[in-house]
């Protein structure tokens, strides 16, 4: 019981760990299976056939492509304004700065059918034609409050006497940004477009209101499972979970290296 107390958070977190990852590598499982018919809900035997040909189900490897450009373009544009909203609400003092502090909270509190509903009521009213643009549109928007709240809370933690050293030491406005402020602020910059990546293409609620007849990957997901789900589907889906794991591994494992460095100096 001593043992069991002195490792109870320990034991929590492996377990809500494990809770976590368990639909994964249900997901994984079933990517090596061979149903007997549409659905792919039971285990029938072991086959690598859907791996050898991911795009054997017609349209999905064009959902996947779409989701995957809407995904980078709209982190893209996410983070170039989210970083700049960011530094001016940290560094800055106007009219309406609180007003905007609170504004920016709403798309994350909101329920994505109302900002959905929104949406669609606003591009009808402009006339603009559903499609690949107004789901861009849209996924920037709600990514972009993910990305200040990310960078903001790195820039408030940034301490100021950094920049003021390299001013000191002749650098102008520009170099003292890319050689001290950006590299500091980097981690929070790439946690909020990673994070509005995943926002971005594992979204529905919204794509399916703006979308017009512009199919995602999870769209097109939602609508397979009412007609059969194939296996392929699994296989994409372990792809971008082991693609999301290397990520973070390799991202711990340049940092870890970084501060040894740093320490070693």
């Amino acid at each position: 019981m001593a043992w069991l107390r002195r490792n109870a958070v320990i034991i929590a977190g492996l377990l809500t760990l494990a809770y976590l990852i368990l639909p994964n590598i249900v997901v994984t499982v079933f990517s090596f299976n061979d149903p007997a018919g549409k659905f792919n809900y039971s285990w029938r035997r072991f086959s690598a056939d859907a791996w050898r040909d991911p795009c054997g189900v017609p349209d999905l490897c064009g959902s996947l492509a779409l989701s995957l450009q809407i995904a980078f373009w709209a982190t893209a544009g996410a983070t170039v304004l989210g970083v700049m909203i960011a530094f001016a609400l940290v560094r800055y003092r106007f009219r309406a700065r609180g007003a905007v502090n609170s504004l920016i909270f709403l798309p994350m509190a909101m329920p994505e059918v109302v900002m959905a509903a929104s949406l669609l009521t606003l591009f009808l009213n402009l006339g603009a034609e559903l499609g690949f643009w107004t789901v861009l549109i849209a996924h920037t928007m709600f990514c972009l409050s993910f990305v200040v709240v990310a960078v903001k809370a790195r820039v408030l933690s940034m301490d100021p006497r950094l920049e003021e050293a390299a001013r000191d030491l002749y650098a102008g406005p520009l170099q003292t940004f890319l050689r001290v402020t950006l590299p500091i602020a980097a981690p929070g910059i790439a946690a909020g477009a990673l994070l509005a990546f995943a926002l971005s293409f594992d979204d529905f609620i919204i794509t399916n209101f703006t979308s017009g007849s512009a199919v995602t990957f999870p769209m097109f997901v939602w609508g397979s499972a009412q007609r059969g789900t194939p296996v392929q589907i699994n296989v994409i889906g372990t792809a971008m979970f082991v693609i999301a794991v290397t990520v973070v591994v390799v991202g711990q494992f340049v940092a870890g290296r970084r501060r040894d460095r740093v320490r070693s100096r």
